[in-house]
This record gives C-alpha cells, structure tokens and sequence, in this order.
C-alpha cells in the first residue's frame, strides 16, 4: 500500500507537540493564527498563501508547511512572547538557508534587494529589543566577505523594464516631488542625531524609515523615482548599520552595510557605494581585522575612482593610512596620510555641491583619523614613543576643532580618548585621566557604545599601568559610579 501517494504519507505523520505547545500558550484560537499567517505573507508578496483553520489543524495534526510559512510562523510566535522561537523550536523543518540568504552573498538584483531589506529590517524591529538578532546572525569576514564584495563593480545585467498596466498608467504616481525630497531631508535629519546622540537613541526610527522606503520600492514607480528610492533605501541602510555598530551589534551592522551597497549599486550611485565600503573598513579596524578593510578601501578607491569627490576620496585615504597602520606598515601609512592631506587641500577649494553623507569629513575628522593612525603604529611598534610623538600634535588640532562643534559630540568623546591613549603611550598618566574625565562627561549624554568601551578599555590601561596613581584611582572610581557595566536595550 505505501509509495509516494497521500495515505502513505499521512501513515508517517505525527503530532507537532512542539509547535501544539507554543500555539496553546499564545491564546490564538485556528482562525486567527490562520489570519495573521495571511496577513503576513501578503506583506512579503507571497499572495498565493491562502491559510484557513482546516489548514493549522493539518499543522499541529503534523503536516510540514512550505516556505515562507515556517519562517511567518517563527515571526509571529517571536513578537507574541518577546523572544527568538526559531523554525525548529515549532518542531519544523527548516528550509536550507543558502548564503543568499543567511550570509553576505546576496543576489545583486533590484527586487531580491528590495525583499531582504525589508525582510531584515522588519525582523531587525521585531527582535531588537534585547539584541536577539545581533545574536542570531554570524560575521563574515577574510574571503567570504571580499568576493561577495567585489561583485559591486560588475555591471548590471540590463533588464527590461515592465511596461505599465494601463490602470497603473492612469494612475497619479505615489510619490511626489516635495514628498520624496521630503524623504532625503529626513535621512539627513536622522544623521544628524546620530552624530549628536550617538546610535542608541534613533537606531530603531532610522530602521522603521527604511522599512517604509521599501514598501515604497514593492510599488510601481517611474524609474527616476524608484532610483532616488534606491539612493534613500541605500543611505538609510548605511545609517542603521553605522547606528548598530555604534551600539555593538557587530554581525547586524555588517549585514545593513551589505544591504546598503546592494540599494547603492541599484541607484547607479558609486560614490554612495564607496563610502558604505569604508564603513565596513571602519568596523573591521575596530573589530581588529585591517587586512580586510584595506582590501574594503581599496575597492571602494576603484570603484569610485572617475566619480568620487576630493573629500570622499580624502576620506578613503585616511581610512587607507588606518588600516597599513593597523598592519604595521608606517611607509605605506604615512604616504596614505600625506595623499589624505594633500587630497582635503583640494577639498576646500572644490565647489560643486556634495552629498549630506560626506558632510561629516572635516578638517577635525581628517586630523583625529590621521592621529589615530599615528597612535595605532605606536601600538604596532611596541608602544613607540616616535610614533605617539608624531600623533600627539595632530591628536591636539582635532580636539581642538571637535570642542567647537556642538553637532559631532561623539566625535569630540573619541579624540578626547585618542589624546588620553597617546598620553599613556607617553606615560603621562595624570593628562590622560583629565582627558578621560572630560570623555566620560560626553559619554554620559551620548549614547555609543563604542564610545563607553573605548574609555573603559583606556582606563583600564592606566589601571594596568599606572594603578597606583591617585589620578587613575580616583577616574576609575568615578567611571565605576557614573558608567556603570550595564547592557543597555537597543
């Protein structure tokens, strides 16, 4: 009697007591676990899924469902008892996640693009709260992160365009003029906050804004109109991933900068590209891999090299000496430095309009990034005093300019601790905690992670080194008191 048809089948099934136990504790009855899987698939595009309650008894009697309705299931039963209740927690099996889809190797098409920022942002929302989805996904790095990478300079295939229904065509466009430059003000908005506040305070408002352009993008639009949609889809990731990885979540912020550069390449906008490329540098100097952010830079220096701006470019270069720094290369640093220098000369005198997203490359940036690469070769050289002396004076002009500038207060808290290292390279213990002081007084305001660990990690240099102090004991203390090691929710 057995082979393939549907009683052999159903001989073999049993019960789903795992996914009975979750869907008992929620206090759904069929018809609305039933409606709210519906109204889910309707939102990824998946209109073909007609769910009713003949269909989640079949579930819980056993039966497997198809994707997405596994995956809309983990969802609904993660927002209804506030923590992660993956596929195989319902006693489903989960479908293959292939690196498209789990990883960084993502197809590089305009609706697939579309589909996974809003997929990830929603679940981003959904999960955030405490974390869980930085703890659910894993960084990518060496190889698996560059290749997929690299594939931001090959051209689009050319696909057609779909011609328009002609109710569509009758049909007044979605978005206005004044309404999408409405859009563009507001990412500039929200960038401004996170330079201010750091990415703690906004991180969840940057990320609904770009759950809402991609519901944008799901829509029909002229071209013009979905490519400025894209360049706003692209920016905005970049935000919400500079944002995450200010509030530590590493693998999270990595996966909104790979979504970024996806959006980017899909507006035609190379030097966006090139600056979501140096942010992924910028967490891979901090998460203690320069190799591959040199390998990030230097892709982002090609990819932009008939587009980019001096500014941008200046920035790149700077980004370009952190890295050789990082890898203990001071010729190929200093001349990086040098070209950074020369680069931002030519800066102040271009006057073409330039984007919002390169505003924030100032004369203190480019002096606090160069000082940072002084003071990282210090390191790399068995804490060299050579080195420490040629950072401090460039460590001091960004402070400097950064104590004038009410908008990039995070910034200022940084150089403060740059200065306070380079003053411990030096063995000046007592400047350094001044300086620490002054960073703590910022850091209590601004809410950056990277910031709260970068003044823990010094003081605890000076602990280590100049512990009985009176100046270190007395920071110590207060930096105990006034931060004390709390995971914040983000």
């Amino acid at each position: 009697m057995g082979g393939s048809g549907g009683s052999g089948a159903n001989a073999e099934k049993r019960p789903n007591e795992m996914l009975t136990s979750w869907f008992v504790r929620s206090g759904w009855s069929k018809g609305e676990l039933a409606r709210q899987v519906n109204r889910r698939a309707r939102q990824l595009g998946a209109h073909h899924i007609s769910t009713d309650t003949s269909r989640v008894r079949r579930w819980l009697d056993g039966e497997n469902p198809r994707e997405p309705i596994p995956r809309i299931l983990s969802e609904l039963f993660s927002e209804r008892f506030g923590c992660v209740v993956a596929v195989e927690d319902l006693g489903l099996r989960a479908a293959h996640r292939t690196p498209a889809s789990s990883g960084v190797d993502l197809p590089w098409t305009g609706p697939q693009t579309v589909a996974l920022i809003s997929e990830f942002s929603r679940s981003d929302l959904m999960l955030a709260r405490r974390g869980f989805l930085g703890t659910s996904l894993a960084l990518s790095a060496g190889p698996a992160l560059i290749e997929p990478m690299q594939r931001w300079l090959v051209p689009s295939p050319s696909t057609p365009r779909e011609e328009p229904e002609p109710a569509a065509m009758r049909r007044p466009a979605r978005l206005s003029k004044p309404e999408l430059d409405l859009l563009e003000s507001t990412t500039v908005m929200f960038r401004q906050w996170d330079a201010q506040c750091g990415g703690g305070l906004r991180r969840k408002a940057v990320v609904g804004q770009l759950h809402e352009v991609t519901d944008l993008l799901q829509e029909p639009q002229p071209e013009a109109t979905a490519k400025r949609l894209f360049k706003v889809a692209g920016e905005l990731a970049e935000l919400a991933g500079w944002m995450s990885y200010d509030v530590g979540l590493q693998p999270t912020a990595q996966k909104y900068f790979v979504l970024a550069l996806h959006a980017a390449k899909e507006a035609g906008e190379k030097p966006l590209g090139s600056y979501i490329l140096s942010s992924m540098s910028r967490q891979m100097i901090h998460l203690g891999r320069p190799d591959d952010a040199l390998e990030l830079i230097h892709l982002a220096q090609y990819g932009s090299r008939d587009c980019a701006s001096p500014r941008t470019q200046a920035m790149l270069y700077a980004m370009e000496a952190r890295a050789y720094a990082g890898m203990g290369q001071p010729g190929k640093c200093k001349r990086a430095v040098r070209m950074a220098e020369d680069t931002f000369a030519d800066a102040e005198e271009f006057d073409e309009p330039e984007p919002d997203w390169i505003r924030f490359f100032s004369e203190a940036e480019l002096n606090g990034e160069n000082a940072h690469s002084y003071r990282d070769l210090a390191y790399v050289a068995g804490r060299s005093p050579t080195y420490a002396s040629l950072a401090e004076p460039v460590m001091d002009r960004a402070v400097e300019l950064f104590e004038t500038d009410a908008e990039h207060q995070r910034s200022y808290a940084l150089n403060l601790i740059g200065k306070a290292t380079v003053h411990l390279l030096q063995r000046e213990p007592e400047q350094s905690t001044v300086l620490a002081g002054q960073a703590l007084d910022i850091a209590k305001k601004v809410r950056s992670e990277r910031v709260n660990t970068r003044l823990r990690k010094t003081v605890d240099t000076a602990v280590r080194d100049f512990g009985d102090v009176a100046e270190v004991v007395e920071i110590t203390e207060r930096l105990a008191i006034e931060m004390p090691e709390t995971a914040e929710a983000v």
